[in-house]
């Protein structure tokens, strides 16, 4: 099993500015041995670890961890990508062997459609040229500016991380936010470049939400991507908020329970593989 999504991080270095105090569930260090210790009888025998600060410092240290433990497959980094040494900076991380994408945040930028701005487009030429990926931290509002980037770079691999964060909380309360999300989901999935996430998705539901509420946002997203462009993660350890790595992985494989073995496979292993370029011992990318 391939874990395509969780975290590392070390309160107060690296550049940390989250979680914050107020998230007292997630706010100490978490290293690789808690990864291993939580996730020990899921079968995990691969990881991609994904940025967790807007700063270089932390990339530099994901890849230094994971040059020295063979659990983690690969890095999702951050670089600035409107910067003018964009270019150069992504030049130079993607000579380590394990720098497999970029995450760019976007989630926190005041600008929606800031990813299509001209200033950026040297950085993601340099993505497409050393062939590293584009996670994209997004809410729904971001989805047409993502769907934009999509078309005009069709050589760029994107995964939408936690399928956009649809409005779970909400679904019964606005149900024209869900109406939204569904509409823009579907927009996007007919890019075959485009990706999504089954991660992070539990903690955009309201504490004590029933997880059945959950399952028609997860049904939309295999409908729309199909079982071939859908990698499951943990978010770990965000995902602590509501609920263990354990019950997430668990509760994902019940309610997919009626498709094949070999789906099941791409989901948790093959499609993250695949995606992110993972190679084989014998050099192979599978």
């Amino acid at each position: 099993m391939i874990d395509a999504h969780h975290h590392l991080w070390q309160i107060g270095r690296n550049g940390h500015s989250w979680p914050t105090p107020d998230l007292e569930a997630i706010d100490r260090d978490y290293g690789l041995d808690d990864l291993k210790s939580e996730a020990v009888s899921t079968g995990l025998n691969g990881s991609i670890v994904v940025q967790s600060q807007a700063h270089d410092a932390d990339t530099d240290w994901l890849l230094e961890v994971a040059s020295h433990d063979e659990l983690i497959l690969g890095v999702v980094g951050w670089a600035d990508l409107a910067a003018p040494n964009a270019a150069a900076r992504i030049a130079d991380l993607a000579r380590h062997p394990k720098l497999k994408g970029l995450r760019p945040m976007l989630q926190g930028l005041s600008d929606d459609d800031w990813i299509n701005q001209p200033a950026v487009r040297p950085a993601i030429d340099a993505m497409i040229a050393h062939d590293l990926s584009f996670d994209a931290l997004v809410f729904t509002r971001h989805l047409p500016a993502i769907n934009q980037l999509a078309e005009d770079y069709p050589a760029l691999r994107i995964v939408i991380d936690h399928g956009a964060k649809p409005p779970i909380a909400h679904r019964h309360s606005h149900p024209e936010e869900t109406r939204h999300w569904r509409e823009q989901i579907t927009a996007i999935a007919r890019r075959p470049n485009v990706h999504a996430k089954l991660s992070g998705l539990v903690t955009e539901m309201r504490p004590g939400q029933p997880i059945e509420d959950l399952w028609p946002y997860v049904d939309h997203l295999f409908e729309q991507f199909g079982t071939d462009r859908i990698l499951w993660g943990s978010d770990w350890p965000v995902v602590n908020l509501r609920q263990s790595y354990r019950s997430w992985f668990d509760q994902v494989h019940h309610h997919l329970r009626g498709l094949s073995a070999k789906k099941i496979d791409k989901i948790f292993d093959a499609n993250a593989k695949r995606f992110y370029k993972i190679t084989t011992e014998t050099g192979e990318t599978q």
